[in-house]
């Protein structure tokens, strides 16, 4: 198992100005390269304290790779549907080349219908946006004069400058939540799985990762990511404590996002007209800590959350850990990568120290 570290965003100018949150945020990738941590990742989202302060996760990880070496950097993830495939191919080939070979592509859908609507692109469109661009990309970075004629794009013959370090492209994943054919299409294209295990039942995760494994088409081993919030202490009932506070502001800043999802439909997002009746109803943090959604606790409960999540989904799968989404202060995520790095991970899944 690997082991990293997401940033999601969860506050506003109100909570913590932006400057302040990217510094703390750099100096835990300086911390997570220094203890041997795997990767490091950052959404792209719009306009809400729901991830608003990373509008371009390209920005932020050309940052951190200027100032790491070993640590892989990843997009968690990028959005096709609101890029030029030529401007996003040549960001993410750009990021490669500053890290010298260190990026991990992970691309998605986009789900939230303002982000959609102040872009001007319709929501039902999205999936033929996504797998059209993403496979654009993709022959951008591998192949020379390109052309492309598809739906939304044409252009070409065009060669992209410049060519990315990793040959023939950067690792490529494909980050859902809710889709059963957007996992299987993922993996019979080769292209690897992020998702958040707190969007769904244990059950449905179980079936999500079977099924991405059964149908895996690409070359060498599928590649799982599972991203888990997570406060760890030695001081227990403060664990407790500083878990629910973070749980309950990263819920009601998702329940803002989704709100508009009251007055829109579309057949490409089925059932997500019920996110905002069921996020009215409040975040149970305790049954989350009970169903390992959450990893809250002190270094020997954590432990123990991670052997039962390694039992159900495979000690091949890697976890990026969600340490500061902007409501504890820098030292309490410090102190979680600090007691995760030195008292739960060595003997269970060693990290790489630089």
């Amino acid at each position: 198992m690997r082991i990293g570290i997401v940033f999601f965003p969860t506050v506003g100018p109100a909570d913590r100005p932006a400057h302040q949150y990217f510094d703390e945020c750099l100096r835990l990738v300086d911390l997570a390269e220094e203890l041997g941590y795997d990767h490091v990742k950052i959404v792209e989202h719009y306009f809400f304290t729901y991830g608003g302060y990373s509008p371009d996760a390209t920005t932020f990880l050309a940052a951190a790779a200027g100032r790491t070496r070993r640590i892989r950097l990843g997009t968690s993830a990028t959005i096709p549907a609101f890029q030029h495939p030529v401007k996003l191919a040549g960001k993410l080939a750009m990021l490669d080349n500053l890290s010298q070979g260190r990026l991990d592509a992970a691309f998605g859908r986009a789900f939230l219908p303002d982000e959609f609507e102040a872009f001007g692109i319709a929501i039902d469109e999205s999936r033929r946006r996504f797998t059209e661009n993403v496979a654009a990309i993709q022959k951008l970075w591998s192949e020379e004069d390109v052309v492309w004629d598809g739906e939304f794009h044409s252009f070409g013959p065009v060669t992209l400058l410049p060519r990315p370090v990793q040959q023939p492209h950067p690792p490529v994943f494909v980050t859902t939540a809710q889709s059963l054919d957007s996992v299987a299409d993922a993996a019979r294209l080769g292209h690897h799985l992020q998702t958040v295990p707190n969007a769904m039942s244990r059950e449905g995760l179980e079936e999500r990762v079977r099924l991405f494994r059964a149908e895996w088409a690409g070359a060498g081993a599928p590649q799982v990511h599972l991203s888990y919030p997570t406060v760890v202490s030695e001081d227990a009932e403060w664990a407790r404590k500083a878990g629910r506070t973070d749980d309950e502001a990263n819920t009601a800043s998702f329940r803002t996002a989704v709100e508009s999802w009251r007055n829109v439909s579309s057949a490409a997002y089925p059932g997500y007209g019920k996110l905002a009746e069921k996020l009215a109803r409040g975040s149970d943090f305790e049954a989350k800590v009970a169903e390992n959604k959450l990893l809250v606790g002190t270094p020997d409960t954590v432990r123990g959350q991670l052997e039962t999540i390694a039992g159900w989904y495979g000690d091949d799968i890697t976890l990026s850990l969600g340490v500061h989404s902007g409501h504890l202060s820098y030292e309490d995520a410090a102190n979680t990568l600090r007691l995760l790095a030195e008292q739960v991970l060595p003997g269970l899944f060693p990290l790489r120290a630089a």
